[in-house]
Order: C-alpha cells, then structure tokens, then sequence
C-alpha cells in the first residue's frame, strides 16, 4: 500500500456517519460506547496495563519493593513517570465510574521540563481514537440522549435499550431547543451522526491558553455573540450566538487549559458550573449549555502557590484534582529521555562516547534529589536507580528511607530535562572539526553553563561540588578501565601467561610441593611460590591469600574438566581478572608507549598503537576522541 492510499484510507475511516435518533437507540442496544462519557472512552483509549511483577527483577524489586506494578503501553516513552501515569488513568477510571472526579478538573502540577505538556499532547491524540455520537448540525456536538428528560424517559431507555439513567444528565442546549420547536416537538427530526474527536478540527477537544485581565474574558471559555448575525437574529437568539469558546468545543471531549492559574480569575468560572453541574451560562440571556466532558489543566508550581494562597479561590480548590508530575529522579530512565530526544534529531547519528549520557543523566539527577542525613546523596542516587550498596557503602539507606525523609516534594526542584538537552546540544557542537559528545568536553560545558546561569552562590557550589566531588574523579576511573581494557586486549597473551603461572604456582603451593620451571630450570619451594603469588595478589590488597588460592586452582580445575584439560580464559574468572589488571597497571608507565600519540620508537610499537586505537573505536569513540580522551588521561593521572 501506498503512503497516499494509505493516508486516503485513514481520512475516510474517520469521516461522518449518519443516522436517524431511533437507529442510534439501536446501535446503544449492542454497543455500550455509543453513549460513553468522554472519560470511558480515554479509558479504552489508553488500553489496558501490563502487569510487572517487580520480584523478578532484582533492580525493579528494590525500586518498587517487589509490587506488582501497572504499565500502559501507551505510554511506555514517558520514562520513570510510572507514579504519575497510574494517577491519571486513575482519575479517569473514577470519572468513567461516574464518582467525584467526574465532578473535577484533572491539574498536572510539575515544574518546568518535567513533561506535563507531553502527557497532555498524549492524552489528546487518545482522545482521538475512539468516536462518539452527537446531534447533526449541533455546534456544541451535544449528545442526542440530551434530548431525553430525565425525569420522564430515563426508565423507559434502560428497560428498551439497556441506557443507564446515570447518562441522561445533560440538558438540552438552546441550538436544541430551538431545533425542537422548529421540529413541532417531533424528536425523530433529529439526526445523529458518528464523529471522532479531532485536534485538527477543534472536534471534542480544544485548547485554551490564559490572557491578561485586559485581554481575556469569559468568551474564552463559553463563546459569544457573533456581530453578523445580529441582522437577521435577535441577541438572545442560539443562531446568532458563536459557541467558538473552549469549553464548547470540548463537550463529549477533552479541554486543555495551559498554565491554568495565570488567567483572570473571572474567566475561570464558568469551569465550576461547567464541572459540578454538567452545564454554564453564555454572555447572552439564553438558556445555559450542557458540557459532558473533562478538563486537564497544567501549571508550573509558582503559579499554583500564588493561587493556593488567596483564600478568595477555596471554592475552585476543592474542584481540582493534583496529578505531580516531578522530575525523573532515576538515572537509567533519565538516560532513555535523552536517548529519545536524541532520536528526534538530526544527531541521532552523531557519535556519542560512553559514559557522556550517564554522566548528564547524573547530574541531572542529583540536582533534584534531596540531601539525605548521615548518607551520601551520590549513594543516594544509585540507590533510587535500583543498585545494590550494601558491599560498597554501610552508611547507604533503603530506597523507602531515603523516600521517607526526603517528603512528597522531592523532584519538583533541580535542573529540568529541557536544560540537559541544551547542555547535550552544546557538547555535540563543541568541536569544530567533529560532531561528536564525550565526557570531558560535558564537564566543561556544564561548569560553563553554571556560571551563566547566575545560580545562587549556595545552589551554584553544590551543583559545581557534584561534578569536582564525584562525576570527575568517576570518569577518571572508567576511561581509566577504558583505556586498560583496549590495552589489555592488546596484551590478552601476557595476560594469559600470568593466569597460567598464577594458578600453577597456587597448585604447588597448595599441595605443598616444589616446582620446576620448564623453561629456566629453576627449582621453587613452597616460600618462594608464596612469594611470586604474593607479586600478583598485593598491587589488588587480596586480604586472604590462602582462601582466594583455594578459590582459584577450584575453578580453574572445574574448568579444565569442561575445556579438555585446558586452562580456560585469563578472563573468564572475574576475581582473578581484577587481579592480574591491578599486576599489570600498577604502573602508569607501562601505558605510555601504547596510548599516547607521540611518535613511536619502533615499527612494533607503532603496530601496539595502531590496535589500541582500533579497539577504542570498536567500543564506540572515534578516532579524535581516543586521542582527547587518552591525553586528558594521562594528563590527570601525572598531576594526581
């Protein structure tokens, strides 16, 4: 197919579908989403969860203490927001069920960045999926059980046509009425179409942004009378009246109002009728207008203390519903934000070395938490991420504990994900010659942009504390690794011959015999096999040489049985690895010929060089980047 057949196809499963009032009474019958709230049908919508039975994982279980969590496919990208997700869906679970919520404005609370937009751009285009049924020609797309009284019908369609009465609360609007008069009181007149609510359109879901006292009124929100028509109808006449306002457009729908509390507090009344009593009044003396739809409002937190505080607004408090929507405050989500982001761009294709996303992602997040008591917020930080600290830091808390003293509030400060982005863009950019990121140009874009920024002096030393204190001297150690593992790979031999030697004398050692060695002749006794161990084991502080010998001629004769009398792999054995790296590194100077640049010696050399550089490349840097990377290296380890 096509992509324009296939866009044909899509705008024609979308279009109008007509029928008379008593067909629709039918189709009610067999399908109970003929006559769904705008709540029931965002439930479908949104589609049901998948349950994650967190003991499973080992990092999830510590996150989520082992609990069977709910996660909705639909919104599987918005990363770490799984707290604020279910919050909604079940905002929107007790509207469908016709309970208090029905009744409230649902307020996304967030700081700036934290992705309220996005959830509200999402819960839009849900909107969009499932259609409804409305009155033709209504401008309000006013449903046709409206036209029902309550009173006097609603036992008659829920024994008919299984409707129940909790449907028929709406009111006729005043286009109706009129229609109904014209009509001679014959309903049957009417003629109901199957729309789907469309952005595009302004169909069941419309946007309202605030204005200045001197610029917004009511007619935002409800309409008013349209000057032109004012020749042919009379003012209080609904054909003369525009219903071009939000809350009309949104009936069966949904209603965006951006940055909720800076409107005039005017223009915010026609919200609590519209909520409480399913209809409001227009600007004209006509008869009020049915509103059968839900509100999502969104703010920053300043404006929503600005408005909290004014106690002339407690009759419009107790209609909202607070959704927190916080910063991510786990890493690894944190990173598949940017990840997403980057996707999205035209750097999608850029390289972007190891390690830089992490350490953004970090500071990002440990600008937002909390510091504990008697902890390390740094710990703090790979705890909420699900790590496992109890072998590295005692002084480390449970996630619940950290959780506990912290408050309700944590995430709602700290450095947005709008603002790492731009840090990213300006790390990819840095370089001239290369579009590229890597960690070292991140550092110095990071303390760059602090200074900018014009931070307060305590808030600007414990941002720049965060990267001299732990993301620099972190870094250090894994290019480190980097770098020695590249190396190593190089020297995978040399690294062999010394597991080889290492478990062999531990075998002597242990069985208490001498050795000879092959190759020198030369004779060894148990002290002098105890000392060329003790050579490998004490660069890595092996604190019990017998228990590790043990473990390691074990393994290795474990090992052999499996690989045909073989020795296996020098790396295969974890501890042993640690080991014979720390041997073969414990002085910096035996990486100098390999890792720099400079000019080399010998053809051999040149080759070791050459190889080294290709295994870095192989690990995702490019070329120009081992070199900054191997320079900046060296340079910090000579001035430790």
């Amino acid at each position: 197919m096509s992509i324009l057949q296939q866009f044909k196809n899509r705008y024609e499963s979308t279009q109008e579908e007509e029928c008379s009032l008593e067909e629709y009474l039918e189709i009610c019958k067999k399908d109970p989403t003929a006559y769904a709230t705008a709540a029931e049908r965002l439930l479908i919508a949104i589609g049901e969860p998948e349950f994650v039975d967190t003991s499973r994982d080992t990092r999830l279980s510590r996150i989520f203490s082992n609990k069977i969590i709910k996660r909705y496919p639909e919104f599987s990208e918005f990363y770490g927001m799984e707290e604020a997700v279910e919050n909604i869906v079940s905002f929107y679970r007790h509207a469908a069920q016709g309970l208090e919520e029905k009744k409230q404005i649902l307020y996304l609370l967030g700081p700036v960045g934290g992705g309220k937009s996005s959830l509200a751009e999402k819960l839009k285009y849900l909107m969009q999926k499932v259609p409804f049924y409305a009155i033709q020609g209504s401008p309000l797309n006013e449903s046709p059980l409206g036209l029902f009284d309550p009173a006097e019908d609603a036992a008659i369609l829920e024994e008919e046509f299984g409707i129940p009465s909790r449907y028929l609360k709406s009111i006729m609007s005043p286009w109706a009425v009129k229609r109904l008069h014209e009509y001679g009181g014959d309903i049957s007149k009417f003629r109901v179409v199957k729309k789907y609510p469309s952005v595009l359109d302004q169909i069941a879901v419309s946007k309202t942004e605030p204005g200045d006292d001197n610029n917004q009124d009511i007619s935002a929100l409800v309409g008013k009378v349209n000057i032109r028509m004012l020749e042919d109808y009379s003012q209080d006449d609904p054909d003369a009246y525009s219903f071009s306002g939000g809350l009309c457009k949104a009936n069966q729908g949904l209603l965006e109002f951006v940055e909720m509390f800076k409107a005039p507090i005017k223009v915010l009344h026609p919200l609590l009728t519209a909520t409480q009593e399913g209809n409001y009044n227009t600007t004209e003396g006509m008869g009020s207008v049915p509103f059968d739809g839900v509100i999502l409002a969104h703010s920053n937190e300043s404006e929503w203390q600005t408005f909290r505080n004014n106690k002339h607004n407690e009759a419009f408090l107790d209609r909202v519903y607070i959704v927190k929507v916080p910063y991510c405050l786990r890493v690894s989500e944190e990173i598949k934000i940017y990840q997403k982001l980057l996707e999205d761009s035209s750097l999608n294709a850029a390289p972007c070395a190891p390690d830089t996303l992490r350490m953004l992602a970090q500071f990002s997040v440990l600008s937002r938490l909390k510091a504990p008591e008697n902890s390390n917020i740094y710990s703090k930080m790979r705890v909420y991420d699900g790590e496992n600290l109890k072998d590295t830091d005692p002084r480390a808390k449970s996630i619940q504990e950290y959780r506990d003293a912290a408050g309700v509030d944590e995430g709602m400060q700290g450095l947005s994900t709008r603002f790492a982005f731009k840090i990213l863009s300006k790390v990819f950019n840095f370089d001239s010659t290369e579009v590229a990121a890597n960690p070292v140009h991140l550092l110095y874009v990071l303390e760059q942009a602090l200074e900018r920024e014009q931070l307060p002096s305590e808030v600007f030393e414990r941002y720049l504390g965060f990267i001299k204190e732990y993301m620099a001297p972190r870094y250090v150690d894994f290019i480190g690794k980097e770098i020695q593992t590249a190396y190593l790979e190089s020297y995978s031999e040399y690294g062999q011959n010394i597991f080889d030697r290492y478990v062999t004398y531990a075998d002597f050692w242990i069985q208490d015999q001498e050795y000879r060695d092959h190759e020198t002749g030369e004779l060894l006794n148990r002290q002098s096999l105890n000392e060329e161990l003790e050579k490998i084991e004490k660069p890595a502080g092996i604190s019990n040489p017998k228990d590790f010998r043990h473990e390691v001629v074990n393994f290795v004769l474990r090992a052999r049985a499996q690989n045909n009398g073989m020795n296996p792999s020098w790396q295969s054995y974890e501890k042993l690895k640690g080991v014979i790296e720390h041997k073969m590194f414990a002085n910096t100077e035996e990486l100098l010929p390999v890792i720099s640049f400079n000019a080399k010696a010998s053809r051999s050399d040149q080759k070791k060089h050459e190889d080294f550089v290709a295994r870095m490349v192989d690990r995702g840097y490019t070329e120009k980047q081992v070199r900054l990377l191997s320079e900046w290296y060296l340079r910090v380890r000579k001035s430790q």
